[in-house]
C-alpha cells in the first residue's frame, strides 16, 4: 500500500532500508561482485538504487527551480532504460562493494532528509513540478526509496539462491 503522509513515507523508507541494509551486510564482496547472465552483479543493483535516489532528488529540485526535468535522465527516454542502465553500470564499474553500500547509505540519508524536511502538503497535495504526470513528490520518493529497496532485496535473495544451487 502506498504511503499518503510524510510519517507513513518516513516509516516505510526506514523499514525497507533497514531490511536491505541487513541483507547487504551479510554478503561478502566476492559474492556481491559476481555477475549474472545479464552481466549484472548484486553490487551493480545496489549502486543502481543509489543513482535513482539522486535522479529523483534532481528531478524534484529542477522542477521547483523551473528547470527542464529530464526523465529518466538527460538524453534518455523511458523506453531506453536498458541503454541507460548499461551506461550506468559502465560508469559505476570501478566501485567496490563497500563503496556501493556506502553510496546507497549516503543517498538513503539524503532521501530521509528530504522526507523529514517536507510536510504532508508538500509531499502529497499535488503533482511534482516538471514531472508532466499526476505523481506527487511523495509517490516519486517512495518509488526511488522503499520500492527500489524492496526490488533490490528481491533480486539479491534470488541471486543468493541461484549461487547456492
Amino acid at each position: 500500500m502506498a504511503a499518503t503522509t510524510q510519517s507513513e513515507l518516513l516509516a516505510m523508507t526506514e523499514k525497507e532500508f533497514a531490511k536491505l541494509d541487513k541483507l547487504m551486510n551479510s554478503i561478502p564482496a566476492d559474492i556481491a561482485l559476481r555477475k549474472d547472465e545479464e552481466d549484472t552483479s548484486i553490487k551493480d543493483v545496489v549502486a543502481h538504487r543509489a543513482n535513482w535516489i539522486a535522479l529523483f532528488l534532481g528531478w524534484y529540485f529542477d522542477g521547483l527551480a523551473g528547470k527542464t526535468v529530464h526523465f529518466p535522465a538527460e538524453g534518455y527516454k523511458w523506453n531506453e532504460l536498458k541503454r541507460y542502465n548499461a551506461r550506468l553500470r559502465e560508469n559505476q564499474a570501478s566501485l567496490s562493494w563497500d563503496e556501493a553500500r556506502a553510496l546507497l547509505r549516503d543517498r538513503h540519508a539524503q532521501l530521509i532528509s528530504f522526507i523529514v524536511e517536507r510536510d504532508d502538503e508538500s509531499l502529497y497535495s499535488g503533482p511534482m513540478k516538471g514531472a508532466n504526470n499526476d505523481w506527487k513528490p511523495g509517490r516519486w520518493a517512495e518509488a526511488a526509496g522503499p520500492s527500489h529497496y524492496r526490488s533490490a532485496g528481491k533480486y539479491i535473495r534470488g541471486r543468493l539462491r541461484e549461487m547456492a544451487a
